[in-house]
């Protein structure tokens, strides 16, 4: 097949969705199937030759292999299954390819590996844009040549996305939340991925990483090759490759002005979260790894009102000990002093646990083995987390709470697991807080419906809005293609939210709210209008949720709590709260 060359490319703009704020600009690092990277962009000038002798010898070595596997094709089921063999040969031979890469190579002093990635994608692309389904699938062909070439290239190394040494924006079809979890934060300046859905696990881990990352974007990787520059707006969901040097100064001045903000905000850090009636609002940290409590106390945080505790189950092959839970615990706890800590038993499936058999035909895992139910299925695993929490409880101020409670005896359950490893605990002499709170995380419509009970067995309640949003709405909360419709403003979510708030004052508990909706200051009059009083938050949102607060008064809440519950729809719901938060704080 000869190979015409496809036109220069240029700028493109890509929307996707919006799941970790920031802005990044910096070079790409493509992850395909395969987990390829692509490595320097550049190569020193004395080193063409070399560099150019390199990308002959990996190219005679491919050729090989072609020629090797038509002839094992050709022996065992005929020359016709052989053919497509040629074809891929015929495209590694071609002259006007061999042209291209030496021009890449010689002219532009790109290494041969990004030579390889960029003349094969721009070719592939062009095929995939033909009406002809058999033409269109000629791409395939080509990613298999250039797959093959890389791994000549490469050596057959496979980059590990935990062995970076420079920045780089990861691209991907798709990053597991343990991916996620393991990205280096040293070097990882933001991600997109072609698949996933506002709040997944994914996109929590990001937010907690605070690196901009944008999922959902759709096909796009035949677009980019690795050394690409790229832009991430996390505040939009908008991705930019190659952009041109007008796009790039008009977000370095963007980048410039989020900066004065925020520097700005830092003048909030040694205030209190009192609205401007003088009602004080508890401000707690969401957090994900024990690093991030630093940056909760930072920005003056009244406590951690959840700390999710997945990424020690996310980060390692093995089933983590007593003592593993038990160090990172103690490091967030120590950190906080006297102030509130909030452990979140494990809130993962099955499907997510590389430790745990997966479970068989389990077609829809959110409504499956998961947190609350995983963990009474698996005693031995629960017993050793609630062990390491009762124990870090004679540090500080812990309370531990148990996710996706959906029943009552759900509950009764978990704190009878629970009253016995206190027991074994008192046995053995093992210290711990006998008055250690114990709540729920109410994100199931069955429990907001039941919460009126629920409230008299618990010591507080966290509504968990990104489950509670994808319960209610019948929304795959990972699915792009349904992702219009996760709204944490529908009237509906709205009413579930309230009536947990009243339940809670009735009893006279705090209720917090740990979701998504509570470090967007979109929602932050309507919430405090509801009547809540704690907010659970992202690190990076505590600043402008307390500037918000401050600028605010309860009354004005209550009003425009009032009309919000009073209207139909989720889009002038949000519409109307954007134009009161305007009202508050303008830039």
């Amino acid at each position: 097949m000869l190979l015409s060359k496809p036109a220069t490319a240029s700028m493109q703009r890509l929307q996707g969705i919006a799941v970790s704020p920031g802005v990044a600009i910096g070079e790409a690092l493509v992850m395909d199937n395969e987990g390829f990277r692509i490595p320097r962009r550049f190569v020193a000038r004395d080193a063409v030759e070399n560099e150019l002798e390199r990308l002959e010898q990996a190219t005679a070595a491919a050729a090989a292999e072609i020629q090797a596997n038509r002839d094992a094709v050709a022996r065992e089921l005929g020359g016709q299954y052989a053919a497509i063999f040629d074809a891929h040969l015929q495209m590694l031979t071609d002259p006007k390819l061999r042209s291209e890469l030496e021009t890449l190579i010689r002219d532009k002093h790109f290494s041969p590996e990004y030579a390889v990635s960029r003349a094969l994608r721009r070719y592939a692309k062009v095929f995939q844009g033909l009406p002809s389904g058999s033409l269109s699938e000629r791409a395939n062909d080509i990613f298999d040549v250039e797959k093959r070439l890389l791994r000549n290239l490469l050596g057959r190394r496979r980059e590990e996305l935990a062995q970076l040494t420079s920045p780089v924006m990861i691209l991907a079809h798709n990053l597991t939340p343990s991916e996620t979890a393991n990205l280096d934060r040293n070097f990882v300046q933001g991600f997109v991925t072609e698949i996933g859905g506002p709040g997944s696990h994914t996109a929590i881990v990001a937010e907690g990483m605070e690196i901009p990352a944008v999922v959902g974007v759709g096909s796009f990787l035949t677009d980019v090759s690795g050394g690409d520059l790229v832009i991430i707006d996390g505040h939009q969901g908008i991705v930019i490759l190659q952009p041109d040097d007008e796009t790039v100064a008009q977000y370095r001045k963007e980048i410039e002005q989020y900066r004065s903000l925020a520097a700005r905000l830092e003048s909030l850090r040694d205030l209190p979260a009192v609205t401007g009636d003088g009602v004080r609002i508890e401000l707690l940290g969401n957090i994900e790894f024990p690093y991030e409590v630093d940056h909760c106390v930072e920005r003056g945080a009244d406590g951690i009102g959840l700390y999710r505790t997945e990424f020690l189950y996310l980060s390692a092959d093995i089933e983590p000990t007593e003592e593993t839970h038990f160090d990172a615990y103690s490091r967030v706890i120590r950190a906080m002093g006297n102030k509130p800590v909030v452990i979140r038993t494990l809130d993962l499936g099955a499907d997510k646990l590389s430790q745990m058999p997966s479970p068989e035909e389990e077609r829809n895992p959110v409504l499956g083995l998961r947190s609350i139910r995983m963990s009474l299925r698996n005693l031995p695993l629960f017993r050793t987390q609630l062990r390491a929490i009762l124990r870090a409880s004679a540090l500080g101020n812990v309370r531990v709470m148990f996710p996706l409670i959906t029943t009552l005896l759900e509950l009764r359950q978990a704190r009878m697991i629970l009253a016995d490893v206190i027991e074994d605990l008192d046995e053995h002499h093992i210290p711990f807080n006998r008055e250690m709170w114990v709540g729920m995380m109410v994100e199931v419509p069955a429990a907001v419906l039941m919460i009126d009970r629920f409230v008299e067995e618990v010591n507080f309640v966290s509504i968990g809005t990104n489950d509670l949003v994808q319960y209610s709405l019948a929304v795959d909360r990972g699915n792009k293609d349904v992702a219009g419709l996760y709204n944490s403003c529908d009237p509906a979510v709205l009413r579930l939210i309230n009536m947990t708030i009243l339940a809670a004052q009735r009893a006279n508990i705090p209720a917090n709210l740990c979701g998504r909706m509570s470090s967007s200051t979109t929602y932050t009059q309507l919430l405090l209008g509801l009547g809540l009083r704690q907010f659970g938050v992202a690190p990076g949102a505590i600043p402008e949720v307390k500037r918000v607060i401050r600028a605010t008064n309860i009354p004005q809440c209550e009003a425009i709590a009032q009309k919000a519950l009073s209207m139909e729809n989720a889009r002038d719901i949000k519409a109307f709260l954007r134009d009161e938060l305007k009202k508050v704080a303008s830039d």
